[in-house]
């Protein structure tokens, strides 16, 4: 595909953006705890800036520290925040991208109770959406003028800054959205009831920062324009909206899908498919005549098609340029094949920000939020290293020991390389990772790492002592429980299911097991293959350990393919007819199945990792799911490690 097209100048404004390629705006967990931008912060944005990217829309900065709500985020309130975020624009100027800085006021009824009690405030008195039994404070007249003021004051400050443009936060739902949105501003002022109304908050703060910033910076506005769940603003809805924000001076819009109540949306995870939110773009299109950019899910390849048919002005790329922040280079450069792809897993993003309060990375690009800690320089004295296992942890150690310039044998014992990443890529919804394998494949290549298939290592072979360094990355393997009739001809392990379909007989597929690995293949068999498939899972929810947003989105999808899903219920006996299971209660019952897939957790595959270690402990290392088994993304950081560590 020919990707120029991307590399057209476009206009918002007077602004002049060189290319198509924005970075969507993302939280980071980056900031000062005084709403400063930190160090890592501007190497972060900075990395993404020499990537060849044409804008960068800064995480939001909020109007205060009060509604920035307590967390690591960057706050625009005085003016001591000015000289941090003046470096943090001038190193993304520095190649030739845009700085635009996000405004926002808050979540609203998103939010939690404050530390004393006091309920989050809104357009209205609406249940909260953590914990519906809190309403909000309905805002005030006064309250409403202090945002109105705070936008002002904020997008002073980010004028004196130099940002190049300013984008208002009203999508998704947060406190903006919630005063645009009939579901949630139940208002009898002027601020609410008539469409018109209903924009009067969004018209205010435009016409507050414009009188900050004068009439040449560019304003943006940030909307979603369908909240996919019912009840909430359908797309015919919000068209008079944009054309209100239009009217009022707007210069582009950025728009895209999605509420808390439809949070996969959000953070569209792998099932939502490519270009997820492309859809809103006509019907925008056909209401407004300025800029439209649209997120959700790209690819370079849905990029050009989105540019080339005139819908949309500029494509915006979030978690696809934390992957690999030199995406818009290499194909302008003509090397798609070495874009390191983003997975959607959410785990290291969104994930390491809700689960454990620290800061932004990646699954697949673990340097990613340590660009000055974990850069790769070349070794002063070249090591000969060997790599036991060419799984995701093994694939990353021998491809950042090649970089630092070690001589690196790859050896695996079976035909293909991946390990259980190539496994659970079968289902046409996780494309992404068959993209990530295909990447490492073709990174040896590149690097000219020797990759040796079906050969496995033993502790004993001789060859081990030529070497300098040796990972040991030897993966995991299936869990088998004494359950009887687990031998049986009907049964075989989820690995098996993926691998080869042919063995999946008859209609009625039972899956024991109700974990992410499960859960997948269930979706696999009964959206892709037709069968008749039924989860069975010990525990009272399945999918337990993944992140909530991707469980959120997965959930919707077994439901739609018709999956039947039963939890609380042990799988006591496999026989010809299918799988006996006892509930909570004692009862048991059969459910029939013509077969029957055992998905019941891994186990660490560590036996010859031990040998090995054993025999070799000054240079042995042992990474990925032989230490413990995890997400792709901790094999991957693991690896890694060992590989950039060697000296």
């Amino acid at each position: 595909m020919d990707y120029d097209l991307l590399f057209t100048p476009f206009k918002i404004g007077n602004m002049v953006v060189k290319n198509r390629l924005v970075m969507a705006p993302m939280g980071t967990f980056t900031p000062n705890s005084d709403g400063t931008a930190s160090k890592d912060t501007i190497s972060y944005y900075e990395r993404r800036a020499r990537g060849g990217v044409g804008m960068i829309i800064l995480g939001a900065q909020f109007l205060n520290r009060e509604l920035a709500q307590g967390g690591l985020s960057g706050i625009l309130e005085e003016n001591y925040v000015i000289p941090q975020l003046t470096e943090l624009c001038e190193a993304i100027q520095r190649y030739g991208a845009k700085a635009v800085c996000q405004i926002s006021p808050g979540t609203g009824r998103n939010s939690m109770p404050g530390a004393d009690g006091t309920p989050p405030m809104s357009a209205s008195a609406i249940p909260s959406f953590p914990d519906p039994n809190v309403l909000c404070r309905p805002m005030t007249r006064e309250d409403i003028q202090e945002v109105i003021d705070g936008f002002e004051r904020s997008a002073a400050l980010a004028r004196n800054a130099g940002f190049d443009a300013i984008e208002i936060h009203g999508h998704a739902g947060y406190l903006i959205d919630q005063f645009m949105s009939e579901v949630w501003n139940k208002r009898d002022d002027e601020y609410g009831g008539s469409p018109e109304n209903r924009a009067r908050l969004p018209r205010e703060i435009i016409r507050a920062i414009r009188r900050a910033v004068g009439p040449d910076m560019p304003i943006i506005f940030r909307i979603a324009l369908d909240h996919a769940f019912e009840g909430g603003r359908t797309i015919e809805e919000s068209m008079a909206l944009i054309k209100l924000l239009e009217e009022e001076g707007v210069d582009a819009l950025d728009i895209d899908v999605g509420a808390y109540e439809s949070i996969d949306y959000i953070f569209p995870p792998t099932y939502l498919g490519d270009a997820c939110m492309e859809y809103v773009c006509e019907p925008a299109r056909k209401n407004v005549s300025i800029p439209i950019m649209n997120a959700g899910n790209h690819t370079p390849e849905t990029a050009v098609n989105l540019i080339k048919s005139g819908i949309a002005d500029f494509v915006m790329l979030g978690r696809p340029l934390i992957a690999d922040p030199d995406l818009p280079l290499k194909l302008m450069e003509g090397r798609r094949k070495e874009i390191r792809p983003c997975i959607r897993c959410n785990q290291d993003c969104i994930g390491r920000i809700m689960r454990r309060l620290t800061k932004l990375s990646c699954s697949v690009n673990p340097a990613a939020g340590f660009e000055d800690r974990f850069t790769l320089g070349k070794a002063e004295k070249p090591k000969k290293v060997l790599v036991i296992g060419a799984g995701p942890a093994g694939l990353e150690a021998a491809r950042t020991a090649a970089l630092a310039g070690h001589k690196v044998d790859i050896y695996d014992k079976e035909e293909k390389v991946g390990g259980q990443l190539a496994v659970a890529a079968t289902p046409d919804f996780k494309r992404p990772l068959r993209e990530l394998v295909e990447w490492y494949e073709n990174e040896m290549d590149r690097l000219k790492v020797k990759v040796k298939k079906g050969v496995e290592i033993k502790a004993d072979d001789k060859m081990l002592e030529d070497y300098d360094q040796i990972i040991v990355a030897t993966g995991a393997v299936p869990v088998k429980p004494p359950i009887p009739g687990i031998d049986g001809p009907n049964v075989i392990n989820v690995i098996e299911a993926h691998r080869n379909k042919e063995l999946i007989k008859g209609e009625d597929v039972v899956v024991c097991g109700g974990g992410l690995s499960g859960c997948d293949s269930a979706l696999e068999l009964a959206a892709e293959e037709g069968k008749n498939v039924t989860i069975v899972e010990m525990m009272e929810e399945v999918a337990r350990d993944d992140i909530f947003i991707n469980r959120f989105s997965l959930l919707k999808k077994l439901e739609e393919a018709g999956v039947k899903i039963y939890t609380k219920c042990k799988v006591i006996a496999i026989n010809e007819q299918g799988v006996e299971v006892e509930k909570e209660d004692g009862s048991t019952w059969l459910i029939p199945a013509d077969t029957v897939v055992i998905s019941l957790g891994m186990k660490e595959n560590k036996e010859i990792a031990e040998e090995i270690m054993k025999k070799y402990p000054k240079k042995t290392r042992v990474v990925g799911d032989c230490v413990e088994v995890g997400r792709i993304g901790t094999a991957i950081r693991m690896g890694f490690f060992a590989g950039s560590s060697i000296q």
